[in-house]
């Protein structure tokens, strides 16, 4: 039980709050048809490629 409220602790950090928010925005502007599919899978690429990057850097030890 405390690992896995550890894992949640780890997820409540900037980073995961501005990913998470970013994704929920983006998915409301795309189905109220302000952003074209298109445009959205560019931008929520970039998001969680950026952020997917960061983490694995943090994870071996990097700059982040």
């Amino acid at each position: 039980m405390s690992e896995l409220k550890q894992k949640l602790i780890k997820l409540i950090d900037v980073k995961s709050i501005m990913t998470l928010a970013l994704t929920g925005a983006f998915i409301i502007l795309v189905v109220k048809g302000y952003v074209d599919s298109d445009k959205f899978m560019t931008i929520y690429t970039m998001i969680v490629g950026f952020y997917f990057g960061v983490q694995a850097n943090k994870d071996k030890g990097g700059l982040s």
